[in-house]
């Protein structure tokens, strides 16, 4: 290696270390792409208190909603690469890929995963006058009567955990309904029309702790411990249903790689805190964390894994 070239590394590995060091000085705008009062609104509050705690600037959040979350996650697309715009999303933006192919931006190459904060289980619930006490129960009534789902929205996981098991998986015909977020669609359930849901835990929990609506499954790897009578789908009989709403944080590319680090480093801290952990426990969301490494790799799964049941289920966008 030449003098200059060394010369010149060394002076971009010192300029990116002082940028991170120097990183943040001033408020960062953190775009959340779904409306006020969602999971991942709230899960990106909590977490934006303790960052800001702990970078020692306001973590600003804006709320930028619209076409299942595409229109907030474009705008940070096109952003400045400088860490001063963060996009706290979900799932979804692993769904969107195959559902939106459209989206005005490109998951997979304008962005920089940089953790997972927190995840919870998908749950199939019914209304407790449907005579089905368990999922294969509910499975049998399937093959024999016309049923349907309320789901949050076309493409969300819950909705997609439901088409997976029902008409990807087993071949059969139950109509998803969908409604404009979860609490619409665990109201509609409560009511009876229709007898079947599908929601992340977080939800539809305390009717399932009132008696008002009965857990059939959830689509986590182990019990949850908010219903530890639940069984997951393995349990159930299905093991290749294995599915959660995650809610994680993503920096434009071009991000410099010491401030995705900072930014990461900051998480994982944040998660390690007892009052972080037991506002998320509060909610049934787990905290995850790990490298931004991790993370990505997980992401490309949930990338493959979401375009699989989108395609085979032939979901379309809403």
């Amino acid at each position: 290696m030449s003098r200059s070239i060394f010369s010149a590394l060394l002076y971009f590995f010192f300029a990116a270390t002082a940028q991170a060091q120097a990183w943040p000085s001033k408020p960062v705008r953190v775009i959340i792409p779904f409306a006020p009062g969602g999971p991942t609104d709230i899960i990106a509050r909590i977490a934006g208190q303790k960052l800001s705690e702990i970078l020692g600037q306001p973590m600003v959040i804006e709320s930028r909603a619209g076409a299942g979350g595409n229109i907030g996650t474009a705008a940070v697309a096109k952003s400045a690469p400088d860490g001063y715009t963060v996009l706290i999303t979900s799932s979804a933006y692993a769904v969107n890929v195959s559902l939106s192919p459209n989206a005005g931006y490109d998951a997979e190459r304008d962005f920089v995963a940089v953790a997972n904060v927190a995840k919870q289980a998908n749950v199939i619930f019914v209304h407790p006058g449907l005579p089905a006490k368990t999922l294969a129960e509910l499975l049998a009534l399937a093959k024999t009567s016309k049923l349907a789902f309320a789901s949050p929205g076309s493409g969300t996981t819950p909705h997609l955990t439901g088409e997976n098991l029902f008409n990807v998986t087993l071949k059969l015909d139950v109509t998803a309904i969908h409604f404009r977020g979860a609490g619409p669609a665990i109201a509609a359930v409560v009511a009876g029309e229709p007898q079947i849901g599908a929601g992340a835990l977080s939800t539809p929990l305390p009717h399932l702790k009132s008696g008002r609506l009965r857990a059939l499954a959830v689509s986590s790897a182990m019990r949850v411990a908010a219903l530890p009578e639940v069984p997951t789908f393995a349990e159930a009989g299905f093991p290749g249903v294995e599915d959660y709403t995650w809610i994680a944080v993503f920096l434009p590319a071009g991000t410099p790689a010491a401030i995705t680090q900072k930014l990461n480093e900051s998480i994982n801290q944040a998660l390690q805190g007892a009052d972080m952990r037991e506002r998320l426990d509060a909610l049934a969301f787990e905290p995850v964390g790990g490298t931004p490494q991790q993370f990505s790799a997980y992401v490309k799964t949930e990338i493959a894994k979401w375009g699989k049941v989108v395609r085979e289920g032939n979901i379309k966008a809403e």
